[in-house]
């Protein structure tokens, strides 16, 4: 077992499993979901029978139904004395990234907006096992990271507006291992962290991991509410604050550059430090200058992090912070607790990568813009009721389906051959069921098979009404 939730925390998963009828089989379909989503590992144990009823306000009846039905299709398992747990169908002992079920040949999985790895990749490999043998004599401990890939990532930010030493740079194992590396060394259990709401679930979850409270404040169609983020912040007081300025995950909108100084003045009033996730930041679809990054406009008050997952190519499992650097020896002497450094031969490659990375990454530009086109193009003709906003930049569409379906329409796309996330993992506590995350970071000839196999999916929800006008352009 890889732990236990209570009755408290499955309620809050559950949300709003039903629309005014409960049933064993909604209920079924529910927690099913849960656990293709990821929010529900294979091993956690389920609370017992009477206390899973209590906290949903059902019968015990019904719950153990429930479970009969979940442990016929082999998600979940029980044993006398032990209660009942997770599992997946057929007793695989692994999963994929996200906590998937491992793929089958006709599965078209979207629960993930990645991409594969560029042609460049395999020049820079090629150049770095040429070096590898000289690092071969050492230790091959970096804490730090290597210090010629610091010295890359430092450019980078230099180049972009952002003035940096290497000093100022920790190589992690990823944007979200950074982020878990900040929130151990800056917030304590009971503190708040504040949110976009919607967001990336993944931080949500380190935030609840570190016994932290996230503070959500709802995105506006056009970007950020500043002003309601400006009174969160003073009434909530909170200890950091999480935030995507480039291409927010998922509705894509970028920050203006006037938002952004307006934005490090209201963290500085406060006495907030931002975490600002650069993750997606080279994927700028606009053609426009970008505006300068966050911290150019207050070096004091923002952390920033970034990955070469979405850019190069998340294989390597690598990530930086950049913050200031007596911040930065903190969170090295808080990394001996979670490891101890980052690949050598990975760290190679992406300096490889950094040396000269704009060619790579224009090329990358032009192809994402092409999936993302190619995708709106078939939405538009298969699923015209959708609504969505063009985004800026990023591997994802963030669509309005119209009415609160999302959880149930993730059900039914899985029986079509797709697996998707449901709005509610992209919220603090549920809700959003009104949209889905549609990743567009597919061979552009996949595109017309996994919308009509979406489309065939909302077919079982005909007659949803029409979500309204949105202020802003949409396709």
């Amino acid at each position: 077992m890889i732990g236990r939730i209570g009755s408290r925390g499955i309620a809050e998963l559950l949300g709003s499993w039903h629309s005014g009828r409960a049933t064993s089989g909604g209920l079924h379909q529910a927690v099913r979901q849960l656990v293709l989503d990821g929010r529900l590992p294979p091993g956690t144990r389920l609370p017992a029978e009477r206390e899973f009823a209590d906290a949903l306000e059902v019968s015990r009846t019904l719950v153990v139904r429930a479970l009969d039905l979940l442990r016929d299709e082999g998600f979940a398992a029980s044993r006398q004395g032990s209660g009942s747990w997770v599992r997946l169908p057929g007793d695989r002992a692994h999963t994929d990234p996200g906590g998937w079920p491992p793929s089958t040949p006709d599965l078209i999985n979207l629960a993930q907006a990645t991409l594969p790895a560029p042609p460049e990749f395999t020049a820079a490999l090629d150049r770095a096992r040429c070096r590898i043998p000289a690092e071969l004599g050492g230790h091959g401990y970096q804490a730090l990271g290597l210090p010629e890939l610091r010295e890359r990532i430092a450019e980078h930010h230099t180049r972009r507006g952002l003035p940096t030493n290497p000093r100022q740079v920790l190589v992690t194992n990823g944007a979200q291992h950074a982020f878990a590396l900040v929130l151990r060394t800056l917030v304590s259990p009971g503190e708040r962290v504040l949110v976009e709401h919607p967001t990336y679930p993944n931080p949500l979850q380190a935030i609840r991991g570190a016994g932290a409270e996230a503070v959500a404040v709802p995105m506006l169609a056009e970007g950020w509410d500043l002003d309601l983020m400006s009174a969160t912040l003073q009434q909530t007081t909170p200890k950091l604050a999480y935030l995507i300025p480039d291409f927010q995950n998922p509705t894509g909108i970028q920050m203006t550059a006037q938002d952004r100084e307006r934005l490090v003045a209201m963290l500085r009033r406060t006495r907030t430090t931002a975490v600002v996730d650069e993750t997606l930041v080279e994927l700028d679809l606009t053609g426009r200058t970008p505006p300068p990054p966050v911290a150019a406009f207050g070096d004091d008050r923002v952390i920033t992090i970034g990955s070469a997952g979405k850019a190069f190519w998340g294989g390597m499992r690598l990530g930086w912070v950049r913050a200031p650097e007596d911040l930065v020896q903190r969170l090295l002497l808080e990394r001996a607790v979670m490891d101890l450094g980052s690949p050598v031969l990975e760290q190679l490659v992406l300096a490889e990568l950094l040396a000269d990375p704009e060619p790579a990454l224009r090329r990358r530009r032009e192809e994402v813009t092409g999936m993302r086109d190619s995708m709106i193009a078939e939405l538009a003709e298969q699923v015209p009721g959708w609504r969505f906003r063009i985004p800026d930049g990023g591997l994802s569409l963030w669509c309005d389906l119209g009415t609160p379906v999302s959880s149930r329409f993730a059900i039914a796309a899985e029986e079509h051959g797709l697996r998707l996330v449901p709005g509610s993992r992209f919220a603090v506590h549920g809700h959003l069921e009104r949209y889905l995350r549609i990743p567009y970071a597919l061979p552009v000839e996949q595109h017309r098979e996994v919308v009509r196999r979406l489309a065939a999916a909302a077919g079982r929800f005909d007659g949803m009404p029409d979500p309204g006008p949105l202020e802003v352009p949409i396709s």
